[in-house]
């Protein structure tokens, strides 16, 4: 995948970032059916705030996105929308959040922009995660 521009009236831009977010307690909980639940959710909220989900996969305990975004949102404004609307959606989907709890997610996450190693590199990475049984 080549990096493409995102053009808009007054910004040219190239931003991306790798997002990882893991359960909370680290519980081992998603399923391949609940990873698409959240990827629907992901899609979702970046249509609507306006960035591209350009990658998505997850293991029992975490996710990792790739992202493209417009320098007018803040990486914690994504983070925090996407984490919120998801947790709901999973539930509504009857999936089980860790320990009864109300939150899916851990209130940490780890985000690093990316741009020095290669995007198929980082595609090829995230692809590569070992989907839940």
């Amino acid at each position: 995948m080549t990096s493409t521009l995102r053009r808009q009236r007054h910004s040219v831009s190239s931003l991306l970032i790798h997002l990882v977010c893991v359960t909370k307690y680290r519980s081992k909980i998603l399923t391949t059916e609940s990873l698409d639940v959240l990827e629907i959710s992901f899609k979702e909220v970046a249509a609507k705030m306006n960035f591209e989900i350009k990658e998505f996969n997850g293991e029992a305990n975490y996710i990792h996105t790739l992202i493209e975004y417009p320098p007018k949102l803040s990486v914690s404004q994504m983070v925090n929308t996407l984490k919120g609307v998801s947790s709901r959606k999973y539930g509504q989907a009857g999936y089980p959040k860790p320990y009864g709890k109300d939150a899916l997610w851990s209130p940490s996450y780890f985000v690093s922009s990316v741009g020095g190693a290669p995007l198929e590199v980082l595609k090829r990475y995230i692809q590569e995660q070992e989907k839940p049984s």
